[in-house]
């Protein structure tokens, strides 16, 4: 527990003051992020990140996550997100051929999907970022509050499996109680933040984030039961891997845009 704690003020203050400092050492500590999850990704399914696979999903991703400030930069040479992550899909079945399978259409659609997954959810974080601090904020309280809830609930109240063939520990009473600890938290937002938005739909939109980010906990649960991995990396001592801590955030910063919320 001690361990766990020390990692957590630690990992903590290092997000927060980047958070806080925006800009690009927010920008590249997303990608760094990022990049340390498609290395977990990878692993779990044998695949090294130094190969020609892993780099070219690797350079698809940094692709993928630029911040649409920066989008002129892609039109300066006539590309489009779309296509580069066309042309990785192309040549990631084209090494199947060289590899004669050792590398295999699975293996292309994992990556695929991983960059896609883990790009997608990092790209939202730098774009929430730059949307303001506010909703930064936001989406890491009412998801940290989501975690606390459904954890104490579960110990003192949990009896009911959530879905124990994806994560046996996890209760209805701690889903429950993970959904209202972060209305609550969300309620200063809704008095005090200039979010344009009324406190009743603020909630409303908080139960259904809280959802999602249990979603994306479980999504993480259900690969890692796949793949026989207990964490998906060590990076974070008492933690696990940067997948580990980021999974519920992952669903929720998309849901955030796609909501209209900013």
């Amino acid at each position: 527990m001690k361990q766990r704690i020390i990692t957590a003020v630690i990992f903590g203050a290092i997000l927060i003051s980047l958070t806080l400092v925006g800009g690009i050492p927010f920008i590249i500590l997303a990608y760094l992020f990022a990049s340390i999850a498609l290395f977990e990704l990878l692993k779990m399914r044998k695949l090294k990140l130094l190969s020609f696979s892993g780099i070219l999903t690797l350079f698809a991703l940094w692709f993928f996550m630029l911040p649409a400030k920066y989008q002129h930069l892609l039109e300066r040479i006539q590309v489009t997100k779309m296509e580069v992550i066309l042309i990785a899909v192309l040549l990631l079945f084209a090494y199947t051929v060289v590899t004669k399978n050792r590398f295999t259409y699975d293996d292309a659609a994992f990556s695929i999907m991983s960059l896609l997954y883990i790009g997608m959810g990092f790209y939202y974080f730098i774009e929430t970022r730059e949307a303001g601090l506010v909703f930064i904020f936001y989406s890491l309280f009412i998801i940290w509050a989501t975690d606390s809830g459904a954890y104490f609930t579960g110990r003192s109240m949990g009896k009911r499996k959530l879905w124990p063939e994806i994560s046996p520990n996890k209760t209805v009473e701690g889903s429950i109680g993970g959904i209202v600890s972060a209305v609550i938290v969300s309620i200063p937002f809704g008095l005090f933040a200039d979010m344009d938005t009324s406190i009743v739909m603020l909630a409303i939109i908080t139960i259904f984030l809280s959802v999602f980010g249990q979603i994306g906990d479980l999504v993480e649960s259900a690969l890692k039961r796949h793949y026989h991995v207990k964490d998906s990396g060590s990076i974070l001592p008492g933690h696990g891997g940067i997948l580990d801590r980021f999974d519920s955030l992952l669903f929720v910063w998309p849901l955030i845009h796609f909501l209209q919320l900013l």
